[in-house]
């Protein structure tokens, strides 16, 4: 194959990698802070995603058109907007049943999910159809043999390095950070030493809402393109891309991220007549890896957490 096709198809890898790393994060900060698996977390994506289209509409009406203007505003509506949800999921679906058994906040979380996809594909004008999103990075492209680098590829995937970068900087190097990673060593132990237990899990909550809507309006500035089910699937990606890097290890999320996106790309380099079986071939592999290596490709160090 051309070097330059091969390199296209790496772009694209990184892109998805980079989508995929930041919801595995969130699933990532859930089971690290309150050992939870909040499987709205999808659904909160496409929120995210939808709401940001909203705002576009919003402002495009009353004539604000500047591009960089409109992003800004579309992004701080939909990451606080998804930061305040996962705040109330945290809040009134999560915390009142953390003595609960696991299987019964799961299902809570999935019906939580559920209500809010449903709310979007009916609430939404013609929400069960897909969206087209606006087009508000730049589009130019620079050509390099067969290479076709456009410029919104990489704002994108420079973005979202940055956003994971500082997400591991503010969970290593801060006071709060560092009370996230108290919490989720030994939340008993961190509330007698004063952390305020509640206050952590709904920062761990409002940070992984927040990073869930990044990644949609993300991936819909990518693909000009979002539908109420955009968060199902990449929710479920997200949750494997987790799970395979080690649940509670945010290396690992990133890490798995980026390794189910790697294995989607080399079945589309290697047999592009098999393209349409990607996510197959990636599931398959993350199934394997997982009866390989149970406790995750970065494990847990104490066993009660895996």
């Amino acid at each position: 194959m051309d070097i330059g096709f091969l390199a296209q198809y790496v772009l694209s890898g990184i892109m998805l990698g980079v989508v995929y790393a930041m919801v595995a994060v969130g699933f990532t900060l859930y089971f690290g802070v309150l050992d939870v698996i909040n499987f709205s977390h999808g659904d909160v994506l496409t929120a995210g995603a939808f709401v940001s289209l909203a705002t576009y509409l919003g402002l495009r009406a009353t004539g604000i058109d500047s591009p960089v203007v409109v992003l800004m505003i579309m992004l701080v509506v939909a990451l606080g907007s998804m930061a305040l949800l996962g705040v109330l999921i945290a809040k009134f679906f999560v915390l009142p049943l953390r003595h609960a058994p696991p299987f019964i906040t799961l299902l809570i979380t999935l019906m939580v999910g559920i209500a809010i996809r449903e709310s979007i594909r009916l609430f939404y004008p013609s929400g069960s159809n897909p969206q087209s999103f606006p087009q508000l990075l730049p589009k130019t492209a620079y050509h390099w043999g067969n290479l076709i680098v456009r410029q919104d590829t990489l704002i994108l995937i420079l973005t979202g390095l940055a956003v994971i970068a500082l997400v591991n900087l503010f969970i290593n190097h801060t006071r709060a950070g560092l009370a996230i990673r108290a919490v989720a060593q030994d939340g008993e132990t961190a509330k007698v030493m004063g952390i305020n237990f509640e206050w952590i899990v709904l920062l761990a909550f409002a940070l992984g809402s927040a990073l869930a809507a990044l990644a949609g309006v993300m991936n819909g500035l990518y693909y000009n393109e979002v539908n109420f089910g955009t968060g199902l699937m990449l929710g479920i990606i997200g949750f494997c891309a987790a799970v395979v890097g080690g649940l509670g290890n945010i290396y690992g999320a990133i890490l798995g991220g980026f390794l189910f996106a790697l294995l989607q790309t080399i079945v589309v380099v290697a047999v592009p007549s098999l393209t349409a079986y990607k996510d197959v071939f990636a599931f398959g592999v993350i199934i394997l890896l997982m009866v390989i290596k149970p406790t995750g490709l970065i494990g847990e160090v104490s066993s009660e957490r895996v």
